[in-house]
């Protein structure tokens, strides 16, 4: 007789309702006074307007320029965004990025202290600049917008020389990467043409025709020569000038040495769900190989020949997504077919301008594409990720995922062993997505594990600090990750590299999907994965939330003593969601671990970076309905998901880590089981638009993913699908076998 197998329990939902929030209010007193406003802004102003005199004037569409304003540390809260003095002075936020500034006072005489805030990027005509600074000096401000002033700790001008990022080659004539601060609307089209003209005037060319737009930013590609950097970025709408990064070496690891593998056999069965929609964009598959009956090809319209050494890639990917790392003998089915789309063609990584022709054709696909369940990219620009700007192949990817509907595994590069003071073995472009996956590389399969040297680290930006978000066998030299290579027919052959970990997570993320069909989203698929990470010993920076695990069993089913429960819904801006955890209704004995994972997608704001994320979670935990604060509402809270108390964070700490901009949030609470009494967790959706308030803002969907582990009661789950068996089901497998590790 089969073991039986308590697979987990689905329509947590059902657990959920509204709740009527607390009211909380921030003392809000203000630094300074209206007229110390007034003396402290007048000669920044003017001084601004001394260096927008200064810039050519072809450098200034419509004449209009873009200066900087530092918000005061104590008004970066989103209802504190000096809205009222830039509507009525005709000025708009085109941009922002995080800061530090030592503010010249702080409220209450506190002792000024260097604090993190919000430099805005505001344009506008120098007309209407000059009209704020007549009025300031005046003292005329309006009485409606001269609360504004006292959020505003500096206005200075944007130095052109710091506009130039990164490093730059010895090249004479370099690629370049313009971004402009420029919407894809054509109210916005007479920057980018000023721009082009601009250019033009020192006889340079931009290519318009291969820009990309995302998130209020234009990204344009051209060459210059080194010299003219300086008169490039003087451009009043220019966000960034950098070097064009190239692709990443497709195989940056060689010198793993051939090893008696043996061979594989393939199975003639089909993929155990052929429903599930899989995407690869790499190098290509070559024809008319042992990998045809699972695989579909797609050459983009316009792409040039084939190369044989990305072919290699691609098909060795594909390889990983099908069967993950093999072993000799007979292979199971893979769990879903796939379209391989070849991206890279003669011209790829020779051309430096060829980065945007392969971020084109994954556009492309995808815009006129069905939306598929799955994606993975193993390649990328060799460009580590930057904390003051968003790249183009992030902002594309990211503006993608943000429905919901799509799990997308990148693999975080293989850098991890360059210069660590320069930063140059972070996490590469596009990792930094916030509504995929990073998948960074352990360097084996086995119980005690690490993360291979190769695999570039962390942080990610904030938000989205958790880089890589879990790692995956990616192979190292003493234990190779076994693929099929073109050349080869059923013999194995030796890679390593995070090209390979980013599939074999992908490859688990299908394989829960297959054997659990639509009854779980593709954000649950993300969830769940990592909440049942296995935890490693190294810094979270290096391994995220840990290991994917390859057994789906260890996913799926629960063990005596616990229950998971999975949530799925859909959250709505400003509104509190309260979501009980299922517990039995005596105390539990002995000490209880509850572990949650909440993961969501959203709307994103490459313009911002700061506040790249358009949607914020705050999670209160209630552990004992019966435990209340003097006069509170709801029961008492304790930390869960962050390192202090949510219900006690001021807007400033909280924007010090961004913790509640996160889109994935994971952690657990042990407690004595007497000290649990219907708990939950409520849960508020905070939207934004461009660092303030977003007043229509949309449903964004959400996963949480919750464990009751309870080792004195190995019975536990039954007793939680007897309590709540009108409510929470068993998740069964599709009518097949639950497929285990290839």
């Amino acid at each position: 007789m089969a073991e039986r197998k308590n697979f987990f329990l689905g329509k947590g939902e059902r657990l959920t309702e509204p709740v009527t929030p607390s009211g909380r209010k921030l003392d809000r007193e203000p630094p300074y006074t209206y007229e110390q406003a007034r003396a402290r802004l007048a000669p920044m102003l003017d001084q601004m307007m001394r260096a927008f005199a200064e810039l050519p004037e072809a450098a200034k569409p419509k004449g209009e320029v873009v200066g900087g304003i530092v918000l005061n540390p104590e008004y970066i809260a989103k209802s504190y965004y000096p809205e009222r003095v830039l509507k009525f002075y005709g000025l708009k936020a085109v941009g922002s990025k995080p800061t530090l500034v030592t503010p010249e006072r702080r409220s209450r005489d506190r002792v000024p202290e260097e604090k993190p805030t919000t430099k805005l990027f505001v344009a506008g005509g120098t007309s209407n600049f000059r009209r704020l600074l007549a009025d300031i000096e005046r003292g005329s401000i309006e009485e409606a917008v001269r609360g504004d002033l006292t959020a505003l700790e500096q206005i200075d001008p944007i130095d052109a020389q710091a506009k130039i990022k990164g490093r730059f080659s010895e090249l004479e004539v370099s690629p370049l990467e313009a971004v402009i601060h420029a919407s894809e609307f054509r109210g916005d089209l007479y920057i980018i043409e000023a721009f082009q003209e601009y250019v033009a005037s020192f006889g340079l060319k931009a290519d318009l025709e291969h820009r990309f737009h995302a998130g209020g930013l234009c990204f344009i590609r051209m060459m210059a020569p080194r010299e003219l950097l300086g008169e490039i970025a003087q451009f009043s709408y220019l966000r960034a000038l950098r070097e064009m990064p190239r692709l990443r070496d497709l195989f940056p690891l060689r010198s793993l040495k051939a090893k008696a593998a043996g061979n594989v056999m393939l199975p003639a069965s089909p993929a155990v769900d052929p429903n599930v929609r899989v995407a690869i964009f790499d190098g290509g598959m070559p024809e008319g190989t042992i990998l045809d009956p699972w695989v579909t090809r797609f050459d983009p319209p316009g792409i040039g020949a084939p190369v044989q050494e990305a072919l290699d890639h691609g098909y060795a990917v594909t390889s990983a997504v099908l069967f993950g790392s093999h072993k000799p003998g007979e292979a199971q089915p893979p769990f879903a077919n796939v379209d391989h789309i070849r991206v890279w063609d003669v011209n790829s990584g020779a051309d430096p301008l060829e980065l945007y022709d392969v971020l084109e054709r994954i556009k492309n696909t995808l815009d006129s594409s069905p939306k598929y369940d799955f994606i993975n990219l193993s390649l990328g620009p060799s460009l580590p990720i930057e904390d003051d700007d968003v790249h183009a192949w992030t902002a594309v990817l990211d503006e993608y995922l943000a429905d919901g509907s799509c799990v997308a595994t990148v693999a975080v590069g293989n850098d991890g062993e360059a210069n660590a003071n320069a930063q140059l073995n972070r996490v590469q472009v596009p990792a930094d997505t916030v509504n995929g996956l990073a998948i960074g590389a352990s360097d084996c399969e086995e119980k005690i594990w690490k993360r291979a040297s190769y695999s570039s680290v962390g942080p990610g930006r904030s938000p989205g600090v958790i880089k890589p978000d879990v790692v995956a066998f990616g192979g190292c030299q003493d234990t190779p990750y076994m693929v099929l290579a073109p050349s080869s027919g059923t013999a194995l052959v030796p890679q390593c590299g995070t090209s390979f970990a980013s599939p074999h997570a992908l490859r688990i993320g299908t394989g829960v999907k297959a054997n659990f069909g639509g009854s779980l989203e593709a954000l649950a698929v993300k969830a769940l994965l990592i909440h049942t990470a296995e935890e490693g010993q190294e810094p979270q920076s290096d391994i995220g939330w840990g290991r994917v695990r390859d057994d789906i069993d260890q996913i799926a089913v629960c063990p005596d003593g616990s229950v998971r429960v999975v949530y799925q819904g859909e959250l709505t801006a400003s509104k509190y969601l309260r979501a009980a955890i299922p517990l039995p209704d005596e105390d539990l004995r002995g000490k209880v671990r509850i572990k949650a994972t909440l993961c969501y997608t959203t709307e994103i704001d490459s313009a911002h970076p700061g506040t790249y994320t358009k949607s914020g979670l705050e999670v209160f935990f209630r552990p004992h309905d019966a435990r209340f604060e003097p006069n509170a509402m709801h029961p008492k809270t304790e930390r869960f998901f962050s390192q202090s108390n949510l219900y006690d964070k001021t807007e400033e700490s909280m924007r010090r880590d961004a913790h509640k901009w996160e889109t994935c949030l994971n952690g657990e609470a042990r407690k004595l089981g007497k000290s649990y009494k219907n708990p939950v967790f409520d849960i508020h959706y905070v939207a934004r638009d461009e660092g303030h308030a977003e007043r229509q803002s949309l449903k964004i969907k959400y996963a949480l993913i919750i464990t009751i582990e309870a080792p004195r009661h190995a019975d536990l789950y039954d007793i939680i699908v007897r309590k709540y068996r009108n409510i929470l089901e068993p998740m069964l497998p599709l009518q097949v076998p639950i497929q285990l590790q290839g």
